[in-house]
């Protein structure tokens, strides 16, 4: 929890990790060790967990609890540590985070409500429990209407950042991107932005955002990392140049439904056991996989990049 007490700190590229599989389906602890430290080894800033990303819906609590340990045990206090820790349950929601500020993560990232279609209100009832129940932890809601059905607003955010110390920001996973601006102005830009959506991750630096959870960085940890840091140190042209050349692996995580293309790839290139996802997902089609090794071909020397940020 060496980040806890100060979540400016939270900075850069976050990667939001899988969450691997064996192939019966059982959660294999073992690959995610092994991915935990080659996110670590490549220059991530920093490691979140049980985001869209790591199949939490498909997950029970317990499971969810046990992988949130898995990854303290691995990171240590060596970069920030952000598992999401939210449900559409609100006992849920309280019994994860508690483990995460028992574990020692440094900040919970907990996902708008999903299915139920909250009201503004209702969202912002639902956080101030959350940052009532624990007022030690930074709260980040992550917003990713896609996913959820509803989409929570600035002013919303804004009343949450204004009445609660302990939360401190948002993951914007929104294509609006007129909605990180509007956020931003109405919070103020000590208000922690990171952004879900992958080309939108560098466009959020120039608005005084914190940095991005990108999916990617599952492929390509070293280049995502260095993108943010090339653009801290000014060189903008050459943070535009790794930003463009991303672009083939961002299609690639989404020809069929993100994870399962990352898990395809990563399991050929022996960072996992299996390619499992649990349903309702499935594992990539014929067709898909066509799509895949072709935007693989293009973007897949910046998988090779281990040990970028070094």
């Amino acid at each position: 929890m060496k980040f806890r007490s100060d979540p400016s700190a939270i900075r850069g590229s976050i990667a939001p990790a899988i969450t691997p599989f064996t192939s019966d389906g059982a959660v294999d602890h073992d690959s995610l060790r092994a991915l935990i430290r080659f996110q670590l080894e490549s220059g991530s800033h920093g490691i979140s967990l049980g985001g869209s990303t790591g199949e939490p819906s498909s997950q029970s609590v317990s499971e969810r609890i046990a992988g949130m340990r898995t990854a303290v045990e691995e990171i240590g206090d060596r970069v920030p540590f952000l598992p999401g820790t939210g449900s559409h349950k609100l006992d849920e929601t309280l019994e994860l985070t508690a483990a995460a500020a028992d574990l020692g993560a440094d900040a919970a990232l907990v996902i708008t409500p999903y299915y139920a279609r909250p009201t503004q209100e209702a969202l912002y009832q639902w956080y101030a429990i959350v940052a009532r129940e624990f007022p030690d932890l930074p709260i980040v809601a992550y917003n990713v209407p896609s996913r959820t059905a509803v989409d929570i607003a600035p002013e919303t955010v804004k009343r949450l950042f204004t009445d609660f110390e302990n939360f401190v920001g948002v993951k914007e996973t929104t294509k609006d991107f007129e909605h990180f601006s509007r956020v931003l102005h109405a919070c103020g830009r000590s208000l922690l932005v990171w952004s879900g959506i992958e080309l939108l991750c560098l466009p959020l630096l120039a608005l005084g955002g914190a940095g991005f959870v990108s999916a990617v960085a599952n492929l390509a940890p070293g280049a995502v990392a260095r993108m943010y840091e090339l653009w801290e140190e000014g060189d903008f042209d050459g943070a535009r140049d790794l930003h463009y050349r991303l672009h083939p692996l961002v299609d690639l995580l989404f020809v069929e439904t993100n994870p399962a293309p990352a898990k395809w790839v990563l399991h050929q290139q022996g960072r996992i056991a299996s390619p499992h996802v649990r349903p309702p997902l499935i594992s990539p089609t014929d067709a898909g996989l066509s799509k895949i090794r072709a935007l693989l071909r293009e973007g897949g020397d910046l998988t090779q990049q281990i040990g970028a940020t070094k």
